[in-house]
């Protein structure tokens, strides 16, 4: 080989050595500027979703947001937001007033045991119901949950069929067959009202009663109502009263749970 030809091939192998260790320094750019921009969006990801996570935790729930929506009342109600809930013949002088929790487990009790008497009477005419739903059961320092409310919305569901539907519904409700335990919060769930509804004949494959129940249409109704059961200044439920003197068992405080101590405490309260 001539040393021209040498020089050739040394000088050929240093341009392509050259060339090379532009192409390599070129691609290590390119992937630092890859790798820094990766960096960057996955930073404003984690900060983005940081904010969407602060923007969620501080939108109002379902409930808190019905509280201050525009209400939609239930037909058969009457007074400001159609909270005062009245049912029975309009010749009737007396009015019971009933103070229930959905989720109350004592509610449930002095249904099973009082409620039929109770809508005879109405039916009879003895006296009118005054029906107020509280919500405190799904409050924090209770069971917590939405059930209470969730069912007071369907009870206006109920009632917007007719006061029949929501008596018998109500019943339903509270009866040994679907009343849940205070812990549990079954009430919660759309699917567990609509079934439970499906026992009620007015309520059966009711199409209007059904969305309203799964829109929530009376959430709204049912959280005026439950602000209605606070400014009672009634401490618990079940609660009774008879034109505004409180309805209790004979010799006590607490409510008439069975027939023989309603029949015993209402009597004497009819004469009043």
């Amino acid at each position: 080989m001539s040393a021209r030809n040498s020089h050739a091939n040394k000088a050929a192998a240093r341009e392509r050595l050259r060339a090379e260790r532009e192409r390599q320094a070129k691609k290590d750019k390119a992937r630092r500027q890859v790798v820094v921009g990766l960096s960057v969006v996955a930073a404003l990801a984690v900060v983005g979703g940081a904010g969407y996570l602060v923007m969620q935790a501080n939108k109002p729930d379902q409930w808190e947001a019905a509280a201050k929506a525009s209400v939609t009342a239930p037909k058969n109600t009457e007074g400001t937001n159609g909270t005062t809930v009245v049912i029975g013949k309009p010749t009737a002088k007396k009015t019971l007033e009933l103070y229930e929790d959905a989720r109350c487990p004592i509610c449930a009790s002095f249904e099973q045991e009082v409620g039929e008497t109770l809508k005879k009477d109405v039916a009879a005419g003895k006296y009118k119901l005054k029906f107020v739903g509280a919500t405190f059961l799904d409050g924090p320092n209770s069971a917590a949950g939405e059930g209470s409310k969730n069912a007071l919305s369907a009870l206006g569901a109920a009632l917007d069929v007719s006061p029949e539907a929501f008596l018998e519904y109500k019943g339903a409700l509270y009866s040994a067959k679907f009343h849940p335990a205070e812990s549990e919060d079954k009430f919660g769930k759309d699917s567990y009202l609509l079934e439970v509804a499906e026992t009620v004949p007015a309520l059966k494959n009711n199409a209007q009663f059904k969305k309203n129940v799964e829109d929530g249409t009376f959430d709204a109704w049912a959280m005026k109502m439950s602000d209605a059961f606070q400014e009672s200044g009634v401490k618990g439920t079940p609660a009774l009263k008879m034109d505004g003197k409180a309805l209790t068992a004979p010799g006590s405080d607490n409510p008439p749970l069975t027939v023989e101590q309603f029949t015993a405490a209402l009597t004497p309260a009819l004469k009043g």
